[in-house]
């Protein structure tokens, strides 16, 4: 069942222009489910983002549209992808920011992986 209250997907979207090849990024992963690439604008000295291969806008889009399959392997891939870029041991950070007051900037649903470096609090409360 569709979630209400989401815009509509954009299929201009930067993301799924990168998913069409319409816009060069530089891949770390890429299997049936989901394809990871370097953030332009990296927070940290690594800063990977992970996309469905799917039109979502959302999270809460994705677990409701997408399929059990779909689901599983795009968190497998966000796994497999922090494994490759050797941060399980030190550690890192995934995010996915969801509307306007979250600060999500491209409306295709994605997880950030942060890390390389320690990275203090998830959110700082004034």
């Amino acid at each position: 069942m569709p979630v209400t209250g989401l815009p509509p997907y954009d299929p201009a979207n930067i993301f799924a222009r990168i998913l069409r090849r319409e816009i060069p990024a530089k891949l770390v992963h890429e299997d049936d489910f989901a394809l990871a690439f370097h953030d332009i604008n990296p927070q940290a000295p690594v800063h990977v983002l992970v996309i469905p291969k799917g039109a979502y806008v959302s999270q809460a889009d994705f677990a409701s549209q997408a399929s059990d399959a779909e689901i599983a392997g795009f968190w497998r891939a966000v796994a497999t992808v922090a494994k490759a870029l050797g941060l399980e041991a030190p550690g890192y950070r995934t995010l996915s920011n969801m509307g306007r007051d979250a600060g999500q900037e491209v409306p295709h649903f994605h997880v950030h992986i942060f890390g390389g470096k320690p990275l203090g609090r998830m959110v700082v409360v004034d």
